[in-house]
């Protein structure tokens, strides 16, 4: 029987260079979409998977996370004054009384495989989940909770993967499968190949299910694309040991690390939220009217 999954893992260290001046002294994990910031998103589709402890591997100018799911004494405070009920409500809410975090510093920006081995301390002998917030998936249930059942069936690594433009395989871990009785399993995965070398448009997107043994393989891994650690170069590794298998989540993924895809998230979030959505959708008729 698979090991349940309560620990996971959002590597929040990186500068967002590509939101300036916006991120210059906020993270953008705290960019909001809507009323809620991306890693908020990120958290509570960990919680929905059941996921009771989160792991953030954090860097300079990223305590605004911490102090997100902390608790707010005062603005509890004035809002009871006020009898702001359900605004408190949102507030206290944020993380459910069962689910505990804890903030590890990423010393240096060596990459995505570097993050995740910062975690080991945390996470120990024990398969964890990792969620990259900048890939806001709409998915019901959520990517990372259609993931656990992959996971739950094998026991083995799993990879949130979706595919992607052929031109834009530069852009992700690629990965190459052979399917199977059990799903999709993956045979070869490579880091940011060129499209001409590419061996599917298969692309891994922000979601990983991963064993504990992928802490001794980024022990010594060498530096890789970027001359970084790169997870892509680890799991290439784990092959090797282990199977690995791709799921391609039922959802839609916005990418967020990009201003288009933010905007795209900001539009089709706000379509749909139950106290702006109507009016919203006013609001962009009359503007595609002018």
């Amino acid at each position: 029987m698979s090991q349940s999954i309560k620990k996971c893992v959002f590597p929040v260290a990186g500068m967002g260079t590509r939101f300036l001046p916006a991120t210059k002294a906020s993270p953008k994990e705290m960019l909001p979409v809507v009323d809620k910031p991306l890693i908020q998103y990120a958290v509570e589709e960990a919680v929905a998977a059941g996921c009771t402890e989160m792991v953030f591997v954090t860097g300079r100018n990223k305590r605004s996370i911490e102090d997100h799911f902390d608790k707010a004494y005062e603005l509890e405070t004035e809002l009871a004054y006020r009898n702001k009920n359900k605004l408190l409500e949102f507030v206290q809410d944020i993380l459910p009384k069962n689910v505990t975090c804890m903030y590890i510093r990423q010393a240096e920006a060596l990459g995505l495989g570097h993050a995740v081995l910062c975690a080991q301390a945390a996470v120990g002998d024990n398969p964890f989940a990792v969620i990259l917030a900048d890939d806001l998936i709409d998915a019901a249930p959520g990517a990372l909770a259609q993931m656990m059942a992959a996971y739950r069936r094998s026991g083995n690594s799993v990879l949130g993967v979706e595919t992607v433009d052929s031109q834009q395989t530069g852009s992700y871990g690629i990965v190459e499968v052979d399917k199977e009785a059990g799903g999709q399993r993956i045979r070869s995965i490579v880091e940011k190949p060129h499209p001409d070398e590419a061996p599917s448009n298969l692309a891994v997107v922000g979601r990983y299910i991963l064993t504990p043994r992928i802490f001794s393989l980024l022990t010594d891994l060498p530096r890789g694309a970027g001359g970084e650690i790169q997870l892509t170069d680890a799991i290439a590794r784990l092959l090797q040991h282990e199977p690995v298998w791709a799921h391609a989540f039922d959802g839609v993924r916005y990418d967020c690390g990009s201003k288009l895809g933010y905007l795209e998230a900001t539009v089709a979030y706000g379509l749909k939220h139950p106290e702006v959505g109507a009016d919203f959708a006013a609001l962009l008729q009359r503007m595609a009217g002018k």
